[in-house]
């Protein structure tokens, strides 16, 4: 006789009444090593799982794919998935994949670098796993786009398709086997069969 084990629904979010400081989410953050956390601009702390294997490897391909063009001009930096950055309207996030212009860079000290980010990179990229919502996903790209960045992709492995994301622009949908950067990653193009 199989017996059936119902887990009930863990914590997705949490709303915290003062919300946190951008310096106590940040130490919140740093404390917690088996979840990733993120937050509204409301204040609402978003709990996010580990990821499932093809996710990990898909965030390591995207990671080096990004790295090996960043490795050809050296300009800016490349970001991976345990970066967080504290963005204009008040949340923070942490992209899966990104890229910050040098001019973004400049400026920061080496005790800014120990810290989250004050700034949206100018490209993101978000991997969508087997247990991402999409509509969520495609929130947050919107919240990207509407603090700064420049360009950003949001990746369904599933289905191979890629919505692009370009501030003041719709959404648009490819399909394929690779997708080809624009400013400000003019020249990166990203192999989705590796992914």
């Amino acid at each position: 006789m199989n017996t059936v084990l119902e887990i009930p629904k863990l914590i997705s979010s949490v709303v915290l009444e003062p919300p946190l400081t951008d310096e106590e989410f940040e130490k919140l953050c740093m404390s917690t090593e088996s979840v990733k956390l993120e937050r509204s601009k409301e204040g609402k702390i978003i709990v996010n799982p580990p990821g499932g294997l093809d996710s990990s490897s898909g965030n390591i391909e995207i990671g080096r794919q990004l790295a090996n063009w960043w490795r050809e001009h050296r300009k800016g930096r490349v970001f991976d998935s345990s970066a967080g950055f504290f963005l204009p309207d008040g949340s923070s996030l942490s992209p899966d994949g990104a890229y910050a212009t040098a001019e973004q860079m400049r400026g920061l000290s080496r005790e800014d670098r120990k810290h989250f980010g004050r700034f949206a990179p100018a490209f993101v990229v978000e991997l969508l796993s087997a247990t991402d919502n999409l509509s969520a996903s495609k929130k947050k790209m919107e919240t990207w786009m509407e603090n700064g960045s420049k360009l950003g992709w949001l990746i369904d492995p599933y289905h191979r398709k890629v919505w692009v994301y370009e501030p003041g622009k719709q959404p648009r949908r490819q399909s394929g086997n690779k997708i080809t950067g624009t400013d400000p990653v003019e020249g990166f193009d990203l192999d989705l069969e590796s992914v």
